[in-house]
């Protein structure tokens, strides 16, 4: 078995049995970037030689305001499943369990569905024609690394820190108008994050690298450029937390309030 499969069954275990494990980079200080993106494919053949099949994209650290907190400088992306990803009705309340969580933290994001293939280096008006739905959801994010201290290497190997994805409906993008009201409004929206009713947290759309779509552009180069691999019809993107990452325990709701998007706020409730 070679070193990059060590790790990758090591990361599985320990997400399989939602158990902590000290950072890959303490002990190989030379991992970076690149084994780390190797070890994260390592792990998604295993996954999907189990039956978990592809349902998307999460990208991570797109939020520049939280860089230092976390001592990560740059985005980050890994693979969502049918098993993790699940779209809720409007004005539903979510039920989380958190069990098989690892200290999970909420982020409350905006999410597309990829009507088209985008060519590599698309961005602005030319990405979004490539979308035919916009969402608002909330990631349950979760560090393996103990007290989430950990290089950017070693989140990426991690599943990318994802845990779970829930969304509201899509807002359909069916026309080039539609797409034209929504391009001003990706940069300038905001969301207010509460728990059990009190305002938690105030994000703005810029802060996930000047808008969503801005993150959403990124990814699609990074991965390209990596790995030559480009989206597919269908597939779903969420871009990052527009506000700060939260911890979550059993017993609390969270609830969200977006300004400036025609998209739903949404409810979780932890148990």
């Amino acid at each position: 078995m070679s070193d990059r499969q060590a790790v990758a069954e090591r990361i599985l275990a320990a997400g399989d049995a939602a158990t902590s494990i000290a950072p890959i980079s303490d002990s190989d200080p030379a991992f970076d970037l690149a084994a780390a993106y190797a070890v994260a494919a390592s792990v998604a053949e295993r996954r999907a030689a189990r039956g978990e099949r592809p349902r998307g994209w999460k990208v991570g650290f797109t939020n520049r305001t939280i860089w230092d907190e976390y001592g990560v400088h740059a985005p980050i992306w890994g693979p969502m499943y049918h098993s993790t990803v699940k779209e809720v009705r409007r004005d539903e309340t979510i039920a989380c369990a958190l069990h098989g969580l690892v200290e999970p933290r909420l982020e409350p994001e905006i999410a597309f569905r990829v009507a088209r293939s985008p060519e590599p280096d698309a961005k602005g008006a030319a990405l979004l024609a490539c979308l035919d739905g916009v969402a608002h959801g909330f990631e349950i994010v979760q560090s393996l690394y103990p007290g989430w201290r950990f290089k950017a290497a070693d989140t990426v190997a991690a599943f990318a820190l994802h845990g779970r994805y829930y969304h509201g409906p899509f807002a359909e993008l069916a026309s080039e108008g539609a797409r034209a009201e929504w391009l001003p409004r990706l940069a300038e929206f905001e969301i207010v994050l509460s728990r059990d009713g009190v305002e938690a947290d105030h994000g703005y759309g810029r802060n996930v690298l000047d808008g969503p779509l801005a993150a959403l552009a990124h990814f699609i180069r990074d991965r390209h450029q990596r790995t030559g691999e480009r989206l597919e019809p269908g597939d779903i993107v969420t871009t990052g937390t527009v506000t700060r990452a939260f911890p979550v325990e059993a017993g609390q709701t969270w609830a969200t309030h977006l300004i400036g998007l025609p998209l739903p706020g949404l409810t979780i409730a932890f148990g």
